[in-house]
């Protein structure tokens, strides 16, 4: 201990620790044992110890020194007792459930409470049990008293409220414990739920229904939920295969679609003719003008040509749709009868295919091609429908037990019945009555979860009654079992003193015997009546439940035959999912090759179309160098004796230029063949082109030569130069687009050829996928007299060679033989009609083309006659008026009427403003003028009031105030009149 710190010390079991606290210095002993402490306190300069222990008892002890000491206080040691050694010492005790001193004392006195309570609540109870037995004598003596002179119930009620107060307080006490409660019992309820949910809920009942009179009884399925993997709708039902596919038939049918738009020429229709500012007209008055008359006659001279064209065209139209309808019944080429299309189309589908999955040559079609997503799909499929048809058969077999519940019912009601009418008959009539059928526990499976408080209770008695034996019941019920026996009224006595006081009954009458005999008779009936409809109750149960038990056998056999079916997809589901990675991989090469061929389709396409427009360009130089020679031929004129020297002077630099590049462009003119044969006379030209070039000059006219002749050349040579030089570059475009075009098409043969393997690849997989899902073995449940396979009169061994095959698909084949026979005889006679019949159609054929010939040809005829030439009636018929030109000429005559109204509208506004512009001016005049006088009139005072200033400045001292005020005066006019000016000058402006 120093400065107030605290330490501890660890000993044994137990914990030492000193410490200070201003005058005390103290020590504190834990017991790690018992838990209890003791403490010691001392103090510093008092030299008091204090103790204290576990069991609540305080020591205090004084210290004194030997100056405190008295000296008359003696103390004698007592001698010390003999035979100490030969005792045994007093063990310590070591329980830790042991009781201290305090606490036995603690112990002692609460028992002895308890004991005085308990004394108290039995006296209590020996009072209230004697009050009860006196009340009870009580209500006895009043029983025995006549009826008149009876007392009520309500008159034994001291105070209803007390009762009332009961009730209001036990329902506090209730409503105290469920709020302590609730938590509680919200947590068990959670609990309750998950055990439910885990257990119960994902498993259905197993429901068992007994028969009443025998021991036949069926079963429910044990289902569990559907299973969320298989049970979400697959939307994409094919394969990625059949998405390749149909990629591929798109960008077929767009190729197709793309040339027939080539191919079709679509005829120009072209609409009735409507006036667009109809709407719009000019706005004349009642007495219409010469010109808007003769506008409006003109407008309705071309609606009644509008009306007549239409009609013609509507005429030619009909008569071109009549032409089309007959062009379109006639056949094509490869025209197909439809019926004979539809024959042959129903055949392909039912005939058939008998060729074995496991044979060689056997192909599978996009449709018959299994994939993991669709073995899925028809194992969900196959799922479902079991699952489906096991919650029907349960449904059925719930609303039979149902029905047995109803039938107990009615039983029950019959029998209180029964029962009744024997309770007046005598005994030695009564008819045996039919037991009351009772429900089998495993008949009502989902009562075993059902629960209640009275459920709860028994269950806790009887789990206390394993506990312990049972202890007797102490005390006496509570207060509202009290008022319940209180409030009841005791039974009346049979042999009241009244009730023995009556009359003697009299003997019955013959009618009275009539009566009864009847009723006998009737009740006699009855009785038979209600047992027979038990009876029958109880068989028509049992034959529904025979005729469910039946069905439901039935239902088993094709259960365990969906089963295997189930085993059997789950095993063709692995080996799929074994072999689903290289599908995946082909038909990802697939689809990538897929994505290569439209690329360069497309490619195609537009190298095409710069190819197209290369060559309509390179035609278009052609048609300018053809132009610009025959200009030349044309100003050279005829018998030229220097037309052989312009020609050389129009192709020299061009021949150069063509020798130069000769060697550059071997390779394109293999490509070009056949444009440069077109031109011979250059070829020709290109040999003479070194020795020319050194007889003549071009830069000199000769003499005897035309100067504007030679100039012109010199230009049309500079034109030559230029288009030759444009047409060398379009053609080196055109080549090396072609060369492109050239690499694109083999790339594209390789794509596709590259294509087909991979398609042959991934069909050739598609049949080894068969063959592993083919080695697979099949569970087929037969019977023994479905198996007809004997081999010398006895069963094979093996039967690894045999071929399952119903006996009615044997049939079928057979009969099938004898029907091909006949329909191939049929056939026959059929294709010798149909030969005859197509001699007959060519006959007839030729015979109206023979008569269509001469028609035409006296048609043509008669337009030779009449016209002098071939003439094309429906052009003539439609563009014999030129209506749009007679529309725009009436809209140029209203539009130059409109012009003029508004041309004249604005001469009398610019009349009118003219008129105002010289009111204006005048006005401004005015201002002017005075303005001018004003400044006058200001120069003239200015000048008076100098001289008034400096003449007569020594005179006129004496007036020198009037003077200022004058001065003022005129200050304050000619501020003024500076204003005014002012204003004068802004209305000028």
């Amino acid at each position: 201990m120093q400065n107030g710190s605290l330490r501890a010390y660890p000993l044994g079991e137990k914990g030492l620790s000193v410490g200070a606290l201003k005058d005390y210095w103290y020590l504190n002993v834990h017991d790690n044992d018992n838990g209890q402490i003791r403490g010691i306190c001392c103090s510093h300069d008092d030299g008091c110890l204090i103790t204290c222990g576990g069991d609540g008892n305080i020591f205090t002890f004084d210290f004194w020194s030997e100056e405190e000491l008295p000296k008359e206080l003696k103390v004698t040691i007592p001698c010390p007792r003999r035979g100490l050694e030969k005792e045994k010492a007093t063990e310590d005790i070591k329980d830790p459930d042991a009781y201290t001193i305090e606490e036995y004392k603690q112990k002692k006195e609460h028992e002895r409470k308890m004991k005085e309570a308990e004394d108290k609540k039995n006296k209590k109870r020996e009072e209230l049990s004697a009050l009860r037995q006196d009340f009870v004598f009580l209500l006895q003596k009043n029983q025995e008293l006549p009826k008149h002179m009876q007392l009520h119930r309500e008159e034994f009620e001291m105070d209803r409220r007390i009762f009332e107060e009961l009730d209001r307080q036990t329902l506090q006490r209730i409503q105290l414990v469920q709020r302590q409660l609730a938590w509680e019992h919200e947590k068990q309820f959670i609990g309750l739920q998950k055990l439910q949910t885990q257990f119960r809920d994902s498993l259905e009942f197993t429901l068992t229904v007994h028969a009443i009179q025998s021991n036949h009884q069926i079963s429910t399925y044990s289902l569990l939920t559907v299973s969320e993997k298989y049970s979400q709708d697959k939307k994409h039902e094919d394969s990625k295969w059949a998405v390749h596919k149909e990629k591929l038939t798109a960008l077929k049918e767009a190729e197709q679609a793309e040339e027939e738009i080539h191919r079709e020429t679509a005829p120009v229709h072209r609409g009735s003719v409507v006036f667009e500012n109809e709407a719009e007209r000019l706005k004349t008055p009642e007495v219409q003008k010469p010109t808007m008359r003769y506008i409006e006659s003109r407008r309705q001279k071309i609606r009644r040509l509008v009306e007549k064209y239409d009609a013609l065209k509507a005429k030619i139209m009909k008569r071109r749709a009549e032409w089309h309808e007959l062009y379109k019944s006639k056949p094509r080429d490869n025209y197909e009868n439809s019926k004979d299309a539809k024959e042959i189309k129903e055949a392909r589908e039912n005939i058939g295919c008998y060729r074995l999955k496991s044979a060689t040559n056997y192909t599978l079609t996009e449709n018959e091609r299994i994939s993991t997503e669709k073995k899925m799909m028809q194992l969900a499929i196959l799922e479902g429908l079991i699952h489906k048809i096991k919650v029907n058969m349960n449904e059925e077999i719930v609303s039979l037990r149902d029905l047995k519940v109803s039938t107990i019912d009615e039983i029950k009601s019959l029998v209180k019945e029964v029962k009744s009418i024997q309770a007046i008959l005598d005994v030695s009539e009564h008819l045996p009555i039919p037991l009351i059928p009772q429900l089998h526990p495993d008949e009502v499976p989902e009562k075993i979860v059902e629960y209640n408080s009275d459920v709860l209770l028994k269950f806790k008695e009887e789990q206390e009654a394993k506990a312990k034996l049972k202890e007797p019941l102490e005390g006496c019920s509570s207060s509202r079992a009290f008022r319940h026996m209180f409030l009841q009224t005791p039974p009346v006595e049979e042999g009241a003193p009244m009730a023995q006081a009556g009359m003697e009954k009299a003997e019955p009458t013959e009618m009275e015997l009539e009566i009864l005999k009847r009723e006998k008779i009737k009740n006699l009936y009855l009785q038979e009546t209600l047992i027979k409809k038990i009876n029958t109750l109880v068989i028509n149960f049992d034959a529904e439940l025979h005729l469910l038990r039946h069905k439901k056998l039935k239902m088993d056999v094709q259960m365990k035959s969906a089963d295997l079916r189930c085993i059997t997809c789950c095993e063709e589901l692995l080996i799929l999912k074994k072999l689903e990675v290289h599908e995946d991989l082909l038909e990802e090469q697939i689809c990538i090759l897929i994505n290569e061929q439209e690329d360069i389709h497309s490619k195609l396409k537009s190298y095409l179309a710069q190819i197209e427009d290369r060559k309509c360009e390179i035609v278009m130089l052609e048609e300018r160098k053809k132009a610009l020679y025959a200009s030349f031929e044309a100003s050279l004129g005829e018998n030229n004796e220097f037309a052989d020297f312009l020609t050389d002077i129009l192709k020299k630099e061009v021949e150069c230029v063509e020798k130069e590049e000769v060697g550059r462009g071997a390779g394109e003119e293999n490509e070009n063949k056949e444009e440069d044969d077109e031109k011979p006379d250059l070829k020709t030209d290109e040999e003479n082109c070194g020795s020319e070039s050194i007889v003549f000059d071009d830069s000199v006219c000769p003499e005897g030569c035309s100067e504007d002749l030679f100039l012109n050349t010199i230009q049309l040579r500079q034109q030559w130069i230029v288009i030759e030089k444009a047409l060398e570059e379009e053609k080196k475009v055109a080549a090396d687009l072609r060369k492109e075009y050239n690499a694109l098409a083999k790339k594209a043969k390789e794509i596709e050829t590259s294509l087909d393997t991979t398609n042959r690849e991934l069909e050739t997989f598609q049949w080894e996928k068969l063959h592993r899902l083919n080695e697979l073995d099949v569970v087929v449940p037969l019977r023994l007299h479905q198996v007809q396979c004997l081999v010398d009169g006895e069963m094979p061994r093996d039967f690894s060679q045999t071929l399952v095959f119903t006996n009615q698909s044997l049939q079928y084949l057979q009969k099938r033989i004898v029907d091909q026979r006949n329909e191939k005889i049929m056939q026959r006679e059929i294709h010798k009609k149909a030969k005859e019949q197509h001699k007959q159609l060519l006959q007839d054929k030729k015979e109206m083309e023979m008569e269509i010939q001469g028609l035409e040809e006296r048609c043509n005829n008669l337009m030779m006659e009449k016209f002098g030439r071939l003439v094309d009636f429906e052009a003539v018929q439609v563009h014999s008026v030129n209506i749009p030109m007679e529309q725009m000429k009436v809209r140029i005559m209203e539009k130059e009427y409109e012009h003029f109204v508004e041309l004249k509208e604005w001469e009398e506004r610019i009349v009118v403003l003219q008129h105002q512009l010289t009111k204006l001016t005048r006005e401004n005049t005015s201002k002017l003028h005075q303005l001018n006088r004003f400044c006058h009139e200001k120069h003239h005072l200015e000048t008076e009031l100098e001289s008034l200033t400096t003449g007569q400045g020594v005179e006129f001292e004496g007036t020198l105030s009037a003077d200022l005020k004058e001065t003022a005066r005129l200050e304050s006019r000619l501020m003024q009149m500076t204003c005014e000016v002012a204003h004068l000058r802004e209305e000028i402006s």
